[in-house]
């Protein structure tokens, strides 16, 4: 059994990258597409057995806008800033309610300036980033902060999973 001193060696932060899409007209563009294609699979109809189904080009294009959108992805990496810190974070950013931990307004931006380590961002430049992107890729940025600091290991992690469908398949599982 390993001691308190070997554990404390071993151990290092939590950390964890999201990719956010910093090209909101690239996003845009990949939503009107799929939205075009839906539109038209569901109220074309051929007039001939010769006629191309118009999907086919909003197709393609919606194709060259994904891969747009994916190349326009930039991957911000968040790590775990510690016990005091976190704890620290949360006292300066109080909710005016009671019953809730933090103040939603103030906190979210400060976790993720904090625990984002590349790139490195001050505040400004987070209210700056925020002016660009939307809510949701701003969500994205505070779920990967939160998870950080608040989610645990999960015990089922894909090597155990394999594990269990190999011991299955074998007729060693339950």
């Amino acid at each position: 059994m390993p001691n308190i001193e070997d554990i404390l060696k071993a151990a290092t932060p939590r950390q964890r990258t999201v990719k956010v899409c910093i090209r909101g007209d690239l996003a845009s563009e990949v939503e009107r597409l799929t939205a075009e294609l839906a539109q038209v699979s569901q109220d074309w109809q051929p007039e001939s057995i010769a006629d191309e189904h118009p999907g086919r080009r909003i197709a393609q294009e919606l194709d060259k806008a994904q891969t747009a959108a994916k190349a326009a992805e930039v991957p911000f990496v968040l790590r775990f800033v510690g016990d005091r810190t976190y704890n620290d974070l949360l006292a300066a950013h109080p909710s005016d309610n009671p019953n809730e931990l933090f103040d939603d307004r103030t906190f979210p931006k400060a976790l993720i300036v904090a625990s984002c380590v590349d790139p490195v961002m001050t505040a400004e430049q987070a209210e700056e980033l925020f002016e660009k992107v939307n809510v949701g890729e701003q969500k994205r940025l505070f779920d990967a902060a939160w998870e950080v600091h608040n989610d645990a290991a999960s015990d089922a992690s894909p090597f155990s999973l394999a594990a269990s469908a190999l011991l299955a398949g074998l007729g060693g599982g339950k």
